[in-house]
């Protein structure tokens, strides 16, 4: 793999001048899929070509369907050209690509037109680079045979990764590590391998962020070496045009039904909406926010609810990724129709951002409550081209087995890593075999132990209450305090006579007397203002008060009309109460014994759901004693001594 992407960049680099370095990708990405395209129906080529003369007369749609069967592919191409033929032909070789171009099947024409390939020949011919590159191209082999659809998919993604360091994009924003790919593709599998190894089984799988189609890819390669005998569908979306045409030029190949891969935005344009899968794979954007969707999500949210994708709520704005797992949620299928498993990488910001009743708890929450939610393994840092945080797989289903059901699997994988010998963009580490086998491993036994823990469902949830205690305040006409009152907006905007009575009913108040009942004060401001000539409606009443007023525990707690202690706010503060625990219970342990005062507000107690994976594996470790660590200072600063004198020497 690694030499054909060096000769493949090794082409790129001899367009330097004519073309900048961002244009690289520009020009490789489809002259591979041609020569790939070209090498697999090379054998069947002459079959094609005879077929082609005897059909002229079929209608189009027979013209298609005989056309595929004679070149033994769901693709073909009726020019009599192939690379070799076309670099034989120097002269006429710009119009000669547009014969051969013309020639492919529908399906593969719309691969080269996302491309915009007739605007990157025009370029190669206008700068005389375009037999050179044709040339070479035409050397390579790509044959199935020499390079496998894995391999490919390998090229491909590394030919993408160099094309975005050399444009300055976001490096891998396009693919998954295939490792990666591998433990979420053997997970995802893990349970249904007996039931997939069976004669004339029938399964779908589905990436709503396909990229080049790698996490189809291995699935597909996965269950063909487990079940050579499957029906396997392969549906896949992607908005990036280049992706996409990756993907579909791998389907193509593959047999599939190149309908089932769609251009477009998943969270505005689900091509699938009418669709259900077997089994779904996805790695959306990390931390990209969906700022352009939020009028369509959110639409979607309001009119459809439950009977929509958004139903549990939305993430925040920030980050989308939460939407691609409802999304993926969305997509399973009925339990009594077999239902449906799920895994999708996330960074770790879904496990626990936003508090009880925001969008991402409310997610949570409903995802427990349905126990969908089936493992969650976190995996080591630096394992993506563009990324070094943290990432966890998510697996999600509707169908758990027995002793899963209201259970939630946590495993943690951060340590079980190989390091790379040269990094690749952020990428240091990656997954051995031996890793994976270990990971999946603790999946499929589900037990507990160091690296994999069980719980129920319900030890995510929590209610988050909110305790406050009474409103005590003191007034006290002192300057800066007066000062603070004239200062504030409300007062601001009085009229002159207004703001020079005000002051003058605050300094009739005095500095000595020191009111701890706030009706005594109130009696006392409204003699002083009616004295100035002043009235005080409420709004300026209450703006007096409260810029005067200090916070006072030895004052008289102040009582709404009913005679209910008022809160005060700047003493406000939440709980978490764990879901199975009394409300009351708690706050007689843990709130009561410290601030014996105070009370729940029950209107605004929220239910929420986090997942705070990290705490679950905290392992404490014992602080060095300080006598060693004070011999080890001593030792360095005994150096430092040596060294300080030796240049004084």
């Amino acid at each position: 793999m690694v030499n054909h992407v060096a000769f493949i960049w090794n082409i790129a680099e001899s367009l330097r001048g004519p073309f900048k370095p961002s244009e690289y990708g520009a020009v490789v990405l489809p002259f591979t899929v041609l020569r790939r395209l070209d090498a697999v129906l090379a054998a069947t080529k002459p079959a094609v070509l005879q077929t082609a003369k005897a059909i002229g007369a079929l209608p189009e749609m027979l013209q298609t369907v005989t056309l595929t069967e004679a070149s033994g592919h769901e693709f073909y191409n009726t020019s009599p050209f192939d690379l070799g033929k076309l670099v034989a032909d120097p002269q006429d070789l710009r119009a000669n690509l547009a014969s051969y171009l013309a020639g492919f099947s529908p399906n593969v024409r719309d691969i080269f037109d996302r491309f915009e390939f007739d605007k990157t020949l025009n370029k190669l011919a206008e700068k005389n680079k375009l037999f050179a590159v044709t040339e070479k191209f035409a050397q390579a082999d790509f044959h199935p045979r020499t390079v496998s659809n894995i391999q490919m998919g390998l090229v491909f993604e590394e030919l993408i990764r160099f094309a975005n360091e050399k444009s300055n994009e976001t490096a891998g924003d396009h693919y998954t590590p295939r490792e990666v790919i591998a433990l979420m593709v053997q997970l995802l599998f893990a349970l249904d391998d007996d039931a997939l190894a069976k004669s004339g089984v029938v399964r779908s799988i589905y990436d709503p962020t396909a990229g080049t189609g790698g996490m189809l890819s291995v699935a597909d390669e996965y269950l063909r070496r487990m079940n050579p005998g499957i029906q396997l569908s392969l549906y896949g979306q992607d908005y990036n045009d280049a992706s996409y045409a990756i993907c579909k030029a791998d389907m193509v190949i593959k047999g599939q039904d190149v309908d089932n891969i769609a251009l477009g935005d998943t969270l505005t344009e689900d091509a699938f909406h009418d669709k259900k899968f077997d089994y779904g794979l996805s790695n959306p954007p990390f931390g990209v926010d969906w700022k352009d969707q939020r009028a369509y999500v959110n639409d979607e949210h309001t009119k459809l609810g439950f009977n929509g994708r958004f139903g549990p709520g939305t993430p925040a704005v920030s980050d989308g990724a939460m939407l691609f797992l409802l999304h993926l949620v969305s997509k399973m299928r009925k339990p009594e129709d077999g239902g449906s498993r799920m895994a999708i990488v996330l960074n770790g910001s879904p496990l626990f951002s936003g508090g009880a009743g925001g969008g991402e708890s409310n997610i949570r929450k409903w995802l427990l409550d349905n126990d969908l939610v089936e493992a969650i393994i976190g995996l080591p840092k630096d394992m993506f081209y563009n990324t070094g945080i943290s990432t966890y797989i998510w697996i999600l289903t509707n169908r758990k087995d027995g002793d899963r059901k209201g259970r939630v699997q946590l495993i943690d994988g951060r340590e079980m890593l190989t390091k790379l010998r040269k990094g690749l963009g952020s990428k240091r580490n990656e997954l051995s075999p031996q890793n994976i086998e270990t990971i999946v491993g603790l999946y499929a036994g589900f037990e507990d132990g160091e690296h994999s823990k069980i719980f129920r469902k319900e030890d995510f949830l929590y209610r988050t209450i909110t305790v406050e205690r009474p409103l005590r305040l003191n007034w006290h006409a002192t300057p800066q305090r007066i000062d603070a009152v004239l200062e504030a907006k409300a007062i601001q905007k009085l009229n002159e006579a207004d703001a020079a009575a005000l002051r003058g009913a605050l300094d009739r108040l005095g500095t000595v007397t020191v009111w701890k009942n706030r009706t005594a004060f109130h009696k006392a401001l409204k003699d002083a203002a009616k004295a100035e000539g002043l009235t005080l409606p409420v709004a300026l009443l209450k703006t007096v008060t409260t810029e005067l007023g200090e916070q006072d525990d030895t004052a008289d707690t102040c009582t709404d009309s009913k005679g209910n202690p008022e809160p005060d706010a700047s003493l406000r503060d939440t709980e978490n109460v764990p879901w199975d625990e009394d409300v009351d219970t708690y706050v007689a342990r843990e709130v009561l014994p410290y601030a014996p005062n105070a009370w729940v507000d029950q209107s605004k107690t929220k239910d929420g759901a986090e997942i705070p994976f990290t705490r679950h594996f905290y392992q404490y470790v014992t602080p060095r004693p300080l006598e060693e660590i004070d011999r080890d200072l001593e030792g360095v600063l005994a150096d430092l001594r040596k060294m300080l004198s030796a240049v004084e020497a």
